[in-house]
Formats: structure tokens, C-alpha cells, sequence
């Protein structure tokens, strides 16, 4: 039957088909919300004027990848193939990209895409682009296509959203991989804010990926760090194998009092539900407390613990391209790195039920390159 007039106009006014990719790969991806994962074959794209090509080498396993898989924020579109902690090594760029060449060592964070003209664009806060953010993956890029992550072999991102890791292994691939999230996350609300000044006072609420990386870099700052954590269990690990001044168990009633008014900013990476009255409490006067954790329920906030001080509370998500470099150059040049537990692609599912128990110190490493086969 010929098509009426209406059903031509649709046709003929319906956007076109997103490209098809033709670039082979292969990765790990979780079809359904049971969140296991299994090998899958996919495309990338080619590699365009401005993009530049990668084999992965190492990504790391961030908690936002369990969420996803397992379908817990009611985003996901299967399959999923998670990974947004990506290191590799450059094999091919486009004709306009100068920055990078063939053999280099590199990383691409939570990002590979965004509008480019917004105004947060345009100050170099990318991460806050309002004409929205096209996440590494289960995210739809301009184009029109899904995105794919590190959880594969290879990807294909526009230089824009790809960072340089030092020449040499001053910060090794592996244990670099965790920073392109959990290590941007942090460093920069604590630049942004002036949590990195020498004699200061920073607390760090949650021990766990996001937690030992900021008490690295506050180390790493000059600043004097107190970590603040529900369990016990973590005192020994803080002070001894982390380096920091101070412990307090936040359930502690006295030891919570005895560090009232002692710091100059928090950074807090706890996800769980509970009012701040006491977080806030161990502010200085126009102290600010940094809100990185995701709580799946409203937090309690007592607006008189705010006023009464002059103190500050704020969120922060990621880092931009520029922070992500220059935190990069720092760690390197500090010997700030991840804590990491490396294992091979047919590990990942046990992997992620440890992670879901919390039974990781402090972040899961896929070893990609030599363990994610093609066959």
C-alpha cells in the first residue's frame, strides 16, 4: 500500500537513524537488572578529526557502575557495558588533534561529550554543561548513539574529554585509573573550596574509594586530616596506613564533642541518610562542609546549625577536564594514587558483589589488556 500523505510528511520530517559504528569490539556488559555481566560485541565509532582512539588498558570499578547495572536508579538501558575509570594507551588520532599522538599514556573520566556552548561550558565547568552531559556510558551522545564504557577494549572520545597521564610511570596506569572519578571527585570541591591549604583542618566523613583518596590529597596539601567513619574497625587502617591525624567514630557522643569547632571544612563521601546537625557541628565559624555522596533519601539539615555559624553547605559532582589534568599532574608529582585491588575480566562479577557488601580496599581494577579476551 502506498504511504497517505500524512505518513510521508512523518517520514519525511522523522530525524534519521543514528550512524551505525563499524569500528569492532568487544566488552563486558550486564543485560538485565540482575546486573551480571558477560562478554558482548559492539562498535565504535571511527576515529574522527578530533578524536582520538584507545586501547584500555585498566578501569576501575566505581560503586555509580553497580548502581547502574543493576538498574537501581531506574536509568538503565540494556546492555549496559559500565566503566568510566579508563586508562590505555593511545593508537590512533584524528587530523586535527595535536595534543596527542600514537603510544601515548592516557585516561577519559565520567564524560566524553557535552553541548560545548552553555555558559558552564564556556568557563570550562563541563561537568556542569545545562545543555547536559553525555556520560561514558548508558548515556545517548550527540549523535544519537548510546555510549559504551571502559569495560571493553577499546573506545573511540573526542580529545576534549581526554587527559595525559605523565611519560615514565610516575603514576602508574593501574592505580592512576580510580582518580579519573573517585580522585577528580574530591580534589576539586577541596580546590574550589580552599580545603588545600597547608595547617588547615579538613575532616573526611566515609572511609572507602572516594574517602582514602581525599586523605591522600589532604596529606598531600600539608592540611591535617581527621577521618570520620561510623565503624571502629577502620581507626587502625586510618591513622597507620593512611596517614591520618585523627579518627573519630562519628556514633561516638564524646569523641564527636571533643573535636566540636576544630575544622575548617568536610568533605563528606558518606551515601547514607542522616542528618548533619553533628557533621556541621565540628565546623569552624564559616566553616563548609562538601557534600560528594550520592543518599538515595533527603538528607536532615537544621537550618540553625547553618546560620548560627555562618557556615557553608555544598555539593560537588566530578571535576572538569581541566581539574581532572591537573589533578592528574599533581598525584604524580605528590605520589598520590589509589589503593587498588587488581583482578582479571572473568573476576568482575565476583568483584561486584563484594562491592556491594563493601568488601573492597578501596577500589576494584579490571586489568583489561591482558585479561578482556576478543575470542
Amino acid at each position: 500500500m502506498a504511504p497517505t500523505t500524512t505518513a510521508t510528511a512523518a517520514a519525511e520530517q522523522a530525524p534519521p537513524p543514528p550512524p551505525q559504528h563499524t569500528r569492532k569490539a568487544v566488552g563486558l556488559a550486564a543485560h538485565d537488572d540482575s546486573g551480571h555481566l558477560t562478554p558482548i560485541r559492539i562498535s565504535r565509532r571511527k576515529t574522527g578529526d578530533d578524536d582520538v582512539a584507545i586501547k584500555v588498558l585498566y578501569c576501575g570499578i566505581c560503586h555509580s557502575d553497580l548502581h547502574t547495572i543493576k538498574n537501581e536508579w531506574r536509568n538503565a538501558v540494556y546492555p549496559v557495558v559500565a566503566g568510566h575509570e579508563i586508562t590505555g594507551v593511545v593508537t590512533e588520532v584524528g587530523k586535527n588533534v595535536a595534543r596527542f599522538k600514537a603510544g601515548d599514556e592516557v585516561g577519559v573520566g565520567c564524560m566524553v561529550n557535552t553541548c560545548g556552548g552553555c555558559e558552564s561550558c564556556r568557563d570550562g565547568c563541563e561537568n556542569y554543561c545545562s545543555g547536559g552531559v553525555v556520560f561514558t556510558y548508558n548515556s545517548v551522545d550527540r549523535d544519537g548513539t548510546r555510549t559504551y564504557g571502559g569495560y571493553s577494549d577499546a573506545v573511540v572520545v573526542s580529545q576534549r574529554f581526554v587527559v595525559r597521564f605523565p611519560a615514565g610511570g610516575a603514576l602508574p596506569l593501574d592505580r592512576g585509573a580510580p582518580l579519573l572519578c573517585a580522585g577528580v571527585t574530591v580534589y576539586a570541591p577541596m580546590r574550589q573550596h580552599g580545603l588545600c591549604e597547608a595547617a588547615k583542618h579538613v575532616g573526611v566523613v566515609g572511609l572507602g574509594g572516594l574517602g582514602h583518596v581525599a586523605v591522600k590529597f589532604a596529606r598531600a596539601f600539608g592540611m591535617r586530616v581527621t577521618v570520620i567513619s561510623t565503624s571502629p574497625a577502620k581507626r587502625q587502617e586510618a591513622l597507620e596506613r593512611l596517614g591520618a591525624d585523627g579518627f573519630i567514630v562519628s556514633t561516638n557522643a564524646s569523641e564527636m564533642k571533643a573535636a566540636m569547632g576544630t575544622m575548617h571544612g568536610i568533605i563528606n563521601t558518606a551515601s547514607a541518610s542522616t542528618s548533619m546537625h553533628s557533621y556541621l557541628a565540628l565546623l569552624k565559624p564559616k566553616g563548609k562542609m562538601i557534600l560528594v555522596g550520592l543518599p538515595e533519601k533527603p538528607l536532615q539539615i537544621p537550618t540553625f546549625a547553618l546560620v548560627g555559624g555562618g557556615k557553608v553547605l555544598a555539593g560537588s559532582c566530578m571535576g572538569s577536564i581541566s581539574e581532572t589534568q591537573e589533578m592528574i599532574d599533581f598525584a604524580a608529582e605528590r605520589g598520590v594514587a589509589a589503593d587498588i585491588e587488581l583482578i582479571g575480566a572473568d573476576e568482575v562479577n565476583t568483584a561486584m558483589e563484594r562491592l556491594a557488601k563493601g568488601d573492597v580496599r578501596y577500589r576494584f581494577v579490571v586489568d583489561i589488556g591482558n585479561t578482556l579476551k576478543s575470542d
